[in-house]
């Protein structure tokens, strides 16, 4: 499922532009890949989050929005490619410590290139779940986009403790690891 929402989300932009419509103008909420639980979860104009009670795009600066919301958000836009807004939105937390937000923002860093320091992030979210299989498939995928195949390995092997090799997390790192190019 995620791999075709990663091919989607290329795809889509391209064919708003080409139809003449700017993505980032659309007012009604894009749907994205979401967290945890595997729904979407909408993405919203620069600058808006979604709230998930009012079930509408609101100024990202409101009060009204919990936290779980915002992360739940800034994971959409960082797999939508809005990396730098999934970090400007995780900045937004009142408690940017938990461990999906440690995660996210580690993708997101990582994904803008600075792998590096998404290891950092991913490092500090295993501290606080080392059972937390999501983040073991990104710190592992870091690992292979750094050519450390053994400590992604190392990574797969702790998935399959967690969770098997059914798990989404599970074959998506061992696909990782398999054929690097796709991450």
């Amino acid at each position: 499922m995620r791999n075709i929402v990663r091919s989607l989300r290329h795809q889509l932009p391209l064919a708003l532009l080409g139809a003449g419509l700017a993505v980032s103008t659309l007012s009604t909420p894009v749907f994205a890949a979401g967290g945890e639980g595997g729904d979407a979860t909408p993405t919203c104009a620069k600058g808006k989050v979604y709230d998930s009670r009012s079930k509408k795009c609101v100024s990202k600066n409101s009060s009204f929005v919990p936290d779980k919301d915002r992360t739940e958000y800034a994971y959409a836009l960082a797999e939508a490619g809005r990396y730098q807004e999934a970090l400007e939105m995780l900045d937004t937390l009142k408690d940017p410590n938990t461990k999906e937000a440690l995660n996210y923002r580690g993708y997101a860093t990582r994904k803008l290139g600075r792998t590096d320091e998404g290891i950092s992030w991913y490092k500090k979210s295993v501290a606080l779940d080392p059972k937390y299989a999501k983040v073991r498939e990104y710190l592992g995928e870091a690992y292979v986009v750094k050519g450390q195949i053994d400590l992604a390995k190392e990574q797969l092997m702790t998935i399959k403790s967690i969770c098997g090799t059914t798990c989404e997390e599970y074959k998506d790192l061992q696909e990782a690891i398999e054929k690097p190019s796709k991450i």
